[in-house]
């Protein structure tokens, strides 16, 4: 399995954050056929090979994803994804 953790600090406060989150979130699960379960300030993601979650803070916001052999093999080009999803949503 590989392990990426991406976190990028924002000045929009939790509520803002949030809402951008969910909007991210929307997204990708369908572009990515996703699940979602959110539960507070976090939510959960999985699909087949890959699963992970999303933390809102009040000054951060961090990804945790963990993939299965098969997608490990791109773990470049999908850290790259989540930072360039995460640098334009938090814009």
């Amino acid at each position: 399995m590989t392990q990426i953790s991406v976190e990028r600090k924002h000045s929009l406060g939790r509520e803002a954050a949030r809402a951008k989150a969910e909007a991210l979130v929307e997204r990708l699960t369908r572009e990515y056929d996703l699940k979602a379960n959110w539960q507070g300030d976090r939510v959960d993601v999985s699909r087949s090979g890959a699963n992970g979650s999303v933390h809102i803070g009040e000054d951060t916001i961090r990804v945790e994803l963990k993939l299965g052999m098969m997608l490990s093999m791109m773990s470049g080009s999908i850290k790259g994804e989540i930072e360039r999803a995460l640098d334009k949503a938090l814009a």
